[in-house]
């Protein structure tokens, strides 16, 4: 079989559009006011702190990147996420939409950004951000083409992220990395790469979310070659369902190996709750834990201080329905008829196998290190070993972790 990955491949061109029915053409922008850019440009240079930045009703396009630099306490309000629609279906200068750098007490709600060429909302290196009733679409359909990033706050302390869409990014959705304090809540995310993902964060709360039509639903990654690493993720109270699309991330990327048909994926994360989620009728897998080992990301270094494994990690009460039953790619496919016949599906949860032997005692990591499954089967695949020993084993994942503490914001 090879040296067998959870991982995909990219899936783009040709074999993307046929999987997506053809590429539609975007929204008409022939008729949206090319002068309000302007107005709004002046705003934002002229920005003061505690200023309330209104913006009406309307379809506007914008030329190039908007951007608001080191002045705290600024709201950028629109008058509805269908009723205010900021494109840059002709942006001719900018790598992002609105890039917001250095600015505590920042929030952004109730407005559209369409078609950027990069990333849509870049929000770095502040305090207190709230982002409401915002809606991320690249209006074309996935396509690799389209801006990385949809909602990109990063390097940041206390986010909200609420009641808010993402559509179409190449990368991730919803995105939050390296930062601390988060809420993400009541979102709906579609037709992304990834459709939401903590990154290297700290304390991150997921629920009543909607992860659906992405590649992978909802990812908790840490990274190599990141200054922090992350802890502390519940996920919880989220419909991840039929995140089925194939794959048309940029080679190389951290998300080009994701495979079509995840539901959630823990990559080398620490301390993880997934509780009281709804999966469904995602093909590959429901819950993929894997470690840096099986990601795919070949020719990377890590230093002495990178964790690759994912450890301290409780799947519990979570609800499964179909899925399984036709995995991404050539391996994981004959993984599963060798294992459960050419009918068969993957269990609910599929772990790589990879475990840390310098920290186990008598063979077995310390129950606090341990990834415990309440209730449901857990295909071991055995990737150290080339799956030639895949198996089943949810007893040995019976067991109890202390429960994260739920991130409380005051903001």
């Amino acid at each position: 079989m090879g040296h067998l990955r959870i991982a995909g491949s990219a899936l783009v061109g040709a074999v993307l559009l046929a999987a997506c029915g053809g590429e539609p053409d975007g929204r008409d922008v022939s008729g949206f006011d090319r002068a309000y850019q302007d107005t709004l440009m002046e705003a934002l240079l002229d920005a003061r702190p505690g200023d309330v930045i209104e913006i009406p009703a309307g379809e506007f396009l914008i030329e190039r990147g908007l951007s608001l630099a080191n002045v705290d306490g600024v709201t950028i309000r629109g008058a509805g996420m269908e009723q205010t629609i900021l494109s840059f279906a002709e942006q001719r200068q900018g790598a992002e939409g609105l890039l917001v750098s250095g600015s505590d007490d920042f929030t952004i709600e109730n407005l559209a950004i369409e078609d950027t060429i990069g990333d849509a909302l870049k929000i770095t290196d502040g305090t207190n951000i709230i982002i409401r009733g915002v809606r991320i679409e690249w209006t074309n359909g996935p396509s690799t083409d389209n801006g990385a990033y949809a909602l990109y706050p990063v390097q940041s302390t206390n986010v909200l992220i609420e009641d808010s869409v993402a559509i179409g990014a190449s990368d991730a959705g919803i995105y939050v990395g390296q930062s601390d304090n988060i809420i993400v809540r009541n979102n709906r995310a579609e037709f992304n790469v990834a459709g939401i993902e903590i990154e290297n964060s700290r304390n991150a709360d997921v629920y009543g979310n909607v992860a659906a039509n992405n590649t992978g639903g909802i990812l908790v990654f840490d990274m190599p070659h990141l200054p922090r690493p992350g802890f502390g993720t519940r996920v919880f109270d989220n419909d991840v369902y039929e995140n089925n699309t194939a794959n048309f991330a940029h080679a190389g990327t951290a998300v080009a190996s994701v495979p079509a048909g995840t539901g959630m994926l823990v990559n080398a994360g620490d301390g993880i709750e997934v509780f009281d989620n709804r999966f469904r009728d995602n093909r590959t897998a429901h819950v993929i834990i894997s470690s840096f080992f099986s990601s795919g990301w070949d020719g990377v270094q890590l230093s002495e201080d990178y964790d690759p494994y994912p450890e301290a990690i409780f799947i519990g009460a979570n609800s499964f329905e179909g899925g399984g039953g036709n995995p991404d790619g050539l391996e994981l496919q004959a993984l599963r008829i060798a294992k459960f016949g050419p009918t068969g599906r993957f269990p609910p949860v599929v772990w790589d196998g990879f475990a840390d032997a310098n920290k186990m005692v008598d063979g077995v990591l310390p129950e606090a290190m341990r990834i415990c499954v309440d209730a449901v089967e857990v295909l071991n695949a055995d990737l150290p070993n080339d799956a030639a020993d895949a198996r089943l084993e949810g007893d040995a994942h019976r067991c109890r972790l202390p429960r994260l503490t739920p991130v409380a914001l005051e903001l």
